[in-house]
């Protein structure tokens, strides 16, 4: 039997950290789908088509990893995905008490799904998504923090945006 995973998240863009946590969880099972969420309340930078096509870039030649935007509830995505555990990364305490909260939820609302909690790795604790792109709006390198497709795409949003 398939262990299938899903990793939830806007990856608004993806960023090194976003990758790390995936990769770790390539090892425990069999298939991770990275669900890219709609998200609209957090008014992202990059469209949903455009956070897709950049984690296909980065991803597209692995067979095990999947890529699917979604909108709705993360638990019925994780039930169409026939999921049995969602992921989530960790990178401070202040995150641990947003997703014990999500967590808590989400088993209420679907208890035959697990979460299991991977802690960002050391070098990648302090980047976020939204940190990344006010240092490159302010023309700061954030090169180490992104694969080199996904720093082309936003430095070239950025200049279209102005």
């Amino acid at each position: 039997m398939t262990k299938i995973a899903i990793y939830p998240g806007t990856f608004d863009p993806v960023t090194r950290g976003h990758i790390d946590i995936c990769e770790r969880a390539l090892k425990m099972f069999d298939q991770v789908v990275i669900g890219v969420a709609d998200s609209l309340s957090k008014e992202p930078f990059f469209d949903i088509d455009e956070r897709t096509d950049m984690l296909k870039a980065v991803f597209g030649d692995s067979p095990r990893i999947l890529i699917k935007p979604f909108s709705g509830l993360l638990i019925d995505f994780a039930r169409d995905c026939n999921a049995e555990v969602i992921i989530r990364g960790l990178r401070a305490i202040s995150d641990f008490e947003y997703e014990v909260q999500l967590t808590g939820m989400n088993r209420s609302l679907a208890p035959e799904i697990e979460t299991v909690f991977l802690t960002a790795a050391q070098r990648y604790a302090f980047v976020s998504s939204s940190l990344v792109r006010e240092i490159a709006r302010l023309d700061g390198d954030v090169s180490e923090f992104l694969h080199p497709e996904v720093l082309r795409r936003l430095t070239k949003k950025l200049k279209q945006t102005g």
